[in-house]
C-alpha cells in the first residue's frame, strides 16, 4: 500500500500506485511520452477503481450499481470523490487487494490530476468510465458458470471492458499529436480491436481462475457445436472438444490482434514510445495465444503464461525495429505463427443501448468510417 509522503504530488502518487495495481501497464505506460503518460495513467487508474467496485463480492448487485453510478458522477464532476471514497472503502472486504483499497481511498488525487487536462482528454475519460461502468455491470450481475449465451454477448462484454479503452486511447493519442490526429477516422475504426484482442486473450488464459470465482465469459453458442456444456465444465472434464471451442475463439482473438497491429502502424514512426506501448502488449498477447493453443490441458493461467525470456525478447526486438513497419509485421507473423485465424471481419461495434458518439465526432473531427474491416 502507498503511504503518501508529505508534499507528494498527485502525479507522483499515480506513478507509485500504478505498479501495485497493474504489472502490465506499469511496464508499457512509461514508454509513452511524458505529456501523454500522465493522462493514460489517470484513465487506467479510474478504470481500475470501477473494476474494483464491480468485483467486490461483499456488495449486492444493487449496491454495486449505485456505487458505479456515483463513481460516474464523480468523473463527470457532479459528486465529490472524497465523499464516495468514504462510503465505499469501509464496504470493501479482504478480497480486495490493499493497493486497490488504497487507490479507491485516494480517488480524489486521481480526479485532481484529471481536472488539469484539456476538455477533449476529460471528455474521453468521462465517456470511457460511463460506458465501461454501465456495460460491465450489465454482464457482471448475470455472471455464472453457464457462460455467455452467444458469441455476440462476448463481443459486447469485451467492448465494454476493453474496446472502449481502445477508443479512449485513440482520443488521448489524437489530442496529444496533430500528426496522429490526421489518421483519426482509421484509428477509431480499428480502436475496439486493440482492446478486445487483449481482453479475449486474458479471458482464454484465465478461464479456470474466472470459474473459481463463479464466472465464465466463454460463449455457450461456440461450445455447443462441439458438444460441451459449460455449466458442467471443470479442469478434469476438459478434453479435445473443449479445446476445439477454445481454438475457434483463439482465431477470433488473433483476428482482433491483426487489426490492432494495423492500428499501431497508423501511429507515425516518430512516436516510438506510443508504438512500443501498443507493440509490447500485442506481441505478448500473440505469444500467450500460442501457449494456450499448444497446451490443451492447461488448468491455470500460470501454465500458459509467457516466459520472462520471451517478454525480454519481445521488448528488445520491437524496440530495435519500432520505426520499421515491414520488420514489425514480420515479427508479428513470427509471434502468431500457426495460430488459427477467424474468417472475415470480427465485430467491433458496441451494443446500441450504451453507445455514445466518439469525442472526435462531438468536437467536429473526422467522422468514423463505416463498415467492418477485414
Amino acid at each position: 500500500m502507498v503511504e503518501p509522503e508529505s508534499g507528494m504530488s498527485d502525479e507522483a502518487y499515480q506513478d507509485e500506485i500504478l505498479p501495485l495495481v497493474s504489472r502490465t501497464f506499469a511496464l508499457t505506460i512509461p514508454q509513452l511520452p511524458a505529456a501523454l503518460r500522465t493522462a493514460v495513467t489517470s484513465a487506467y487508474l479510474l478504470c481500475r477503481i470501477a473494476d474494483t467496485i464491480e468485483d467486490e463480492p461483499a456488495l449486492s448487485a444493487s449496491d454495486t450499481y449505485i456505487f458505479l453510478e456515483r463513481f460516474t458522477a464523480v468523473v463527470k464532476g457532479t459528486e465529490t470523490a472524497a465523499g464516495l471514497a468514504r462510503d465505499v472503502v469501509p464496504r470493501l472486504s479482504e478480497r480486495t487487494l490493499p493497493a486497490e483499497r488504497d487507490l479507491v481511498a485516494n480517488m480524489d488525487r486521481v480526479m485532481r490530476v484529471v481536472g488539469r487536462f484539456d476538455e477533449r482528454q476529460r471528455a474521453a475519460i468521462r465517456r470511457c468510465i460511463e460506458v465501461m461502468s454501465r456495460g460491465m455491470h450489465q454482464f457482471q450481475r448475470t455472471a455464472s458458470l453457464r457462460g455467455l449465451a452467444r458469441s455476440s454477448d462476448l463481443d459486447s462484454y469485451c467492448y465494454y471492458v476493453a474496446g472502449i479503452v481502445g477508443e479512449t486511447l485513440t482520443e488521448l493519442f489524437c489530442a496529444y499529436s496533430p500528426a496522429i490526429m490526421r489518421h483519426y477516422a482509421a484509428l477509431y475504426e480499428l480502436a475496439p480491436s486493440f482492446g478486445q484482442g487483449l481482453q479475449m486473450t486474458n479471458i482464454l488464459k484465465d478461464v479456470w481462475e474466472d470459474r473459481s470465482r463463479g464466472a465464465c465469459w466463454l460463449p455457450q453458442e461456440v461450445f455447443s457445436r462441439y458438444g460441451v456444456d459449460l455449466a458442467q465444465l471443470s479442469p478434469e472434464r476438459s478434453d479435445g472438444r473443449f479445446h476445439a471451442g477454445m481454438l475457434e475463439l483463439i482465431g477470433v482473438a488473433h483476428r482482433h490482434l491483426r487489426n490492432a497491429l494495423a492500428f499501431t502502424l497508423l501511429i507515425p514512426g516518430e512516436e516510438a514510445g506510443i508504438r512500443l506501448f501498443c507493440l509490447w502488449a500485442l506481441g505478448l498477447a500473440a505469444l500467450t495465444l500460442r501457449r494456450i493453443q499448444t497446451t490443451p490441458g492447461f488448468t491455470s493461467g500460470a501454465q500458459v503464461k509467457v516466459s520472462r525470456s520471451a517478454v525480454m525478447m519481445t521488448r528488445t526486438l520491437t524496440s530495435l525495429s519500432v520505426r520499421n513497419d515491414r520488420v514489425l509485421q514480420q515479427l508479428f507473423e513470427r509471434a502468431a505463427r500457426g495460430l488459427p485465424l477467424a474468417d472475415g471481419p470480427v465485430p467491433m461495434e458496441p451494443a446500441a443501448a450504451v453507445r455514445a458518439p466518439a469525442i472526435g465526432e462531438e468536437l467536429g473531427a473526422s467522422k468514423r468510417l463505416g463498415g467492418s474491416l477485414p
